[in-house]
């Protein structure tokens, strides 16, 4: 397992919270058989935070109606295409982007001599790609056997474009013959991929280099043996750590989760409000003593900061007494208004352990009435709704549930609340009124669980629990990517040209805020990672923008999740050829096993959980073995997409099999064993699958199920051109407030 599945900050379920209007980027419409040819890139990236769904103007780095639709086709495939764009195009830079792209599958089929036919002069007229067209030049020349001139040119580059990203390459090859262009890789261009390359060869030769091992210490955060090179350092060299080399360090500790380390680290380092409340949460994770004194230490230093409040928070967590409990809270409640309601909450439960119920009820009171709109607010008030329900008062339920919906719209109980109420409301027979708060779930939360539930219950063609795996919906694939939000013309070029190795290594130069990125740069670097594979830490990377805490961040994030670039890149399609050939054969609803996998690993081949789960389905060894014996195979393994596809839905079949095709009862069963599902059948005390779901035991399970089925939907209602329009359709007829 390269990385474990989970973070420190809350791995988000991307089940609740509104996102406007969706609709799709026009394309052309396919059957899920073949899914396949959907762009394997993140489909429709966002172009930018303010609007990724207007026309794009025709220039650098935006979309091209002539070359997009070629960029994710093979070489074979799209060169007769594109030589014509050479030949016909109206506009340079359609023609210069198909040269471009000519030259480099030339390159790949060996054709070093036509390749340096399209790159002839290319850089004069597309002088943004200039150093790219460069290293293209001197490969083609490569595959030609004209060594010298290879030479020449990649010497060129490095003397004429000694800053472009793109000379890393120049230099990375030249110095394989003379390794002063490796010296001089490292010294301008230290985060490129291949400077990482190169100081790991170089420390193999000689391990005790200490200059390099903090080079990959910065940054090579996702390379392999990371952890153990932060440890060799820290043990051979730390007498020569300065405090920027020890945050250096404390920042690859924390990314990588070893938070023990990370907190000896960050207690190292200059201090920040920060690197003081790392320090101590790094001791709290992992259970080390002396995590209250260092968040008092950090209170105390930096005690209008936002790291502040949320270190008093914790504080009160581990107070001893409830009395010493609420002496945080209470400075939370003073000092930190984002922060008071959740506080308020506590401490009311502090008040209840304290028998101070009058008290307690007042806290309770005043978060209803001043923080009425609070995410507090809302918690409290579902926690009265249910409770009701229980009892029998489905009225009172609606009265506590439904201002949840309209009052508390970017909760992430809203949903659920809404839902319910319209549940609820069918119950007594208010069949008008469930419809609307139904409807207003599609509008205003389209991309949760419940919304699939109301869509459905509605009488959309949208699947059941009975009927999602035999559904087989069409998808619509997009033709063109929409522009990047952050970084240079050219990495927004490489991108539209779907060169994405390439891009990736140029946006190591350009991302260097990697502690605090802006919206847009994390975004930005959620699409990079989608782009090379690296699909655990891009989705990561995209959906923990939701935790942002800062107004600003807070407006950029919502401005941004109405857009469907957001939303695509939060649900790619990787591995999408075997998903549907072994779906295919399991006779199983694609877009259901695409939507189980990216909940099960999100879509990390080597991924391994802390029981010994294994692969993109998350499969046991043991389980594993039963599947082989079951399909006559000798030998396997489990980290092989392939077959771990090919196994998983083996048994996604079995498991629905076992429950006459009940995907509700199937994905439990996948998660929590058909013995538990049957056990719970058996002391079932309702008919209602909704009802169901909710008295499963194991919150993990209640969870997962919510997740996948949610999966299933955002991918439907992304993807299928009907489920699309009428989502849209609902959000025009029911704007959001209304």
């Amino acid at each position: 397992m390269r990385k474990p599945l989970f973070k420190e900050r809350k791995f988000w379920l991307i089940l609740a919270s509104g996102a406007g209007a969706i609709g799709l980027i026009a394309g052309a419409l396919l059957p899920i058989e073949k899914l396949r040819q959907v762009s394997e890139m993140p489909s429709g990236v966002v172009s930018s935070i303010q609007s990724l769904n207007s026309p794009q103007p025709s220039g650098i780095g935006t979309p091209s109606t002539v070359i997009s639709p070629l960029v994710t086709k093979s070489a074979n495939e799209r060169g007769a295409a594109l030589k014509q764009v050479t030949q016909s195009a109206s506009s340079t830079l359609e023609r210069d982007r198909a040269r471009y792209l000519l030259a480099v599958d030339l390159i790949s089929q060996n054709q070093g001599e036509k390749a340096l036919e399209q790159l002839k002069d290319l850089e004069k007229s597309y002088p943004v790609l200039a150093a790219q067209i460069g290293v293209k030049r001197a490969q083609a020349y490569e595959v030609s056997g004209k060594q010298k001139e290879a030479a020449q040119t990649l010497q060129e580059v490095v003397k004429q474009l000694p800053k472009e990203p793109a000379t890393a390459e120049a230099l990375f090859t030249l110095g394989k013959k003379d390794s002063k262009f490796w010296d001089q890789a490292l010294q301008q261009f230290p985060s490129h991929p291949r400077s990482i390359e190169i100081a790991r060869t170089r420390l193999k030769q000689n391990p005790k280099q200490f200059p390099l091992l903090m080079l990959v210490a910065r940054y090579g955060t996702d390379s392999e043996g990371y952890t153990e090179l932060l440890d060799r350092i820290v043990s051979q060299f730390s007498n020569q750590l300065k405090p920027e080399d020890w945050e250096a360090i404390a920042f690859g500790y924390w990314e990588n989760q070893v938070y023990d380390k990370g907190a000896i680290a960050y207690s190292r380092a200059p201090q920040t409000s920060l690197t003081a409340y790392r320090s101590a949460r790094g001791l709290h994770l992992s259970g080390k003593p002396g995590a209250t004194e260092r968040y008092r230490q950090m209170v105390q230093q930096f005690p209008q900061s936002s790291e502040a409040g949320l270190a008093l928070t914790r504080l009160a967590d581990l107070a001893e007494t409830p009395q010493m409990a609420i002496a945080y809270l209470d400075q939370v409640i003073q000092n930190f208004p984002d922060r008071a309601p959740a506080a308020l909450v506590e401490k009311s439960k502090m008040l209840d352990k304290m028998n101070s119920g009058k008290t307690a009820a007042q806290m309770r009171q005043l978060v209803l009435t001043q923080y009425a709109n609070s995410d507090a607010a809302a918690e409290m008030r579902w926690e009265y709704a249910q409770k009701s329900a229980k009892a029998g008062n489905i009225k009172l339920a609606r009265q506590w549930a439904e201002p949840i919906l309209t009052n508390n719209s970017t909760s992430e109980i809203a949903a659920e609340a809404g839902f319910w109420s319209g549940k609820w409301a069918q119950t007594i027979g208010n069949n008008d009124q469930a419809a609307k708060l139904f409807q207003k779930v599609l509008s205003d939360h389209p991309e949760s669980y419940f919304a699939w539930r109301s869509a459905s219950i509605l009488g959309w063609n949208v699947g059941d629990f009975n009927s999602v795996r035999s559904m087989n919906p069409q998808v619509q694939k997009p033709l063109s990517r929409p522009e990047l939000p952050a970084g240079s013309p050219a990495l927004k070029e490489l991108y539209q040209l779907g060169q994405e190795r390439a891009a990736w290594s140029h946006w190591q130069i350009e991302f260097q805020n990697r502690v605090k990125p802006s919206i847009a740069e994390q975004f930005t670097d959620g699409v990079m990672r989608l782009g090379v594979g690296d699909n655990l830490d891009a989705i990561y990377m995209v959906g923990s923008l939701r935790d942002r805490d800062t107004p600003e961040d807070k407006a950029q994030y919502q401005q941004l999740r109405k857009n469907i670039g957001y939303w695509q890149a939060l649900y790619p399609f990787p591995f999408v050829e075997t998903i549907e050939n072994w779906s295919q054969q399991r006779q199983i609803n694609p877009m259901l096993v695409t939507a189980l996998i990216r909940q099960e690993s999100r879509f990390e081949p080597n991924i391994r959980s802390s029981v010994g789960a294994v692969g993109l389905m998350q499969v046991m060894p043991e389980t594993g073995q039963y599947i082989a014996n079951n399909i006559k195979v000798k030998e396997f393994k489990l980290a092989d997409p392939e077959t771990n596809i090919k196994f998983g839905t083996w048994y996604l079949d079995y498991t629905h099999a076992q429950y006459s095709n009940n995907s509700l009862l199937a994905v439990a069963s996948y998660n929590a064993g058909p013995g538990a599902v049957s056990g719970w059948l058996s002391k079932a005390k309702t008919q209602d699958p909704d009802e169901f779901v909710e008295s499963i035991p194991y919150s993990e399970t209640r969870g997962y199920v919510k997740s996948v089925l949610g999966n299933y939907w955002n991918y439907l209602r992304l993807y299928n051109p009907e489920i699309s329009q009428r989502v849209s359709q609902v959000a025009a007829d029911h704007p959001k407030g209304n």
